[in-house]
């Protein structure tokens, strides 16, 4: 069974790269010190929530190390250079205008593993990134919301 792919820019591929760099060398070892000092500090293991909440932490960071393995395994990096800009694709900037209330906002567009929306990255899977893939300049946009369909109007696409 083949892992679908991961799209990163140079940028994101790079941020989880040191991620995974800290997880493994920096915050694993705090956790194993933190399990050594709970184990020497005594107590029943049942009855000891210094242990428990190491323990809770080494399950996280190595299910966060596993996961960011995973997608560095499948990364494909998202070519910049030679970025066109004659339709939306990831990687594009892209300046939007909600049809109705005349709101302005730029995205781009990224893959999953990278997007971010308080840094107005936003996936190829999400519902405003697959109305965008393969939109042009003046291209208005549809997406269904609860509250009803929004239409967004593409200004510009770097």
């Amino acid at each position: 069974m083949t892992e679908k792919p991961h799209y990163l820019t140079a940028e994101g591929l790079h941020k989880l790269e040191k991620q995974l760099e800290f997880l493994t060398s920096v915050k694993r070892a705090e956790v194993a010190e933190r399990l050594k000092q709970a184990l020497e500090d005594g107590g029943e293991l049942t009855e000891n929530s210094e242990y428990e909440d190491a323990k809770n932490e080494q399950a996280f960071v190595e299910a966060e190390i596993a996961r960011i393995s995973q997608i560095l395994r499948n990364a494909r990096l998202i070519e910049e250079s030679n970025h066109s800009t004659d339709c939306v694709r990831l990687g594009s900037r892209v300046r939007i205008i909600d049809q109705e209330s005349k709101e302005e906002e730029v995205y781009i567009l990224v893959g999953s593993a990278e997007a971010d929306p308080r840094e107005h990255k936003i996936s190829d899977e999400s519902p405003l990134g697959k109305a965008l893939l393969g939109a042009k300049v003046g291209d208005k946009v549809r997406i269904k919301a609860p509250d009803g369909d929004l239409v967004f109007i593409i200004k510009n696409i770097a």
